[in-house]
């Protein structure tokens, strides 16, 4: 993973390892976890970038059901 791909994910501490903020692992923890009815240790064993990945494919899926517009600013 590139430094700046890193520094997107989360921010750096005073060694230069990223943190990811604790509030946000658990969001896109509790997400996985009640979407696809995972237990913990299945959520906690996908790496920071599969998780993500779940995470935004299953909101593209809601957006989508739901009739939610495009947001014209995401990819």
């Amino acid at each position: 993973m590139r430094r700046g791909d890193r520094a997107a994910a989360g921010f750096f501490d005073r060694v230069g390892l990223v943190l990811y903020p604790s509030d946000r692992l658990y969001e896109e923890m509790a997400f996985l976890a009640y979407y696809l009815h995972w237990g913990h240790d299945e959520v906690m064993s996908l790496d920071h970038r599969e998780r993500r990945r779940w995470c935004a494919e299953l909101s593209k899926i809601n957006k989508r059901l739901n009739g939610t517009p495009k947001n014209v600013f995401e990819a």
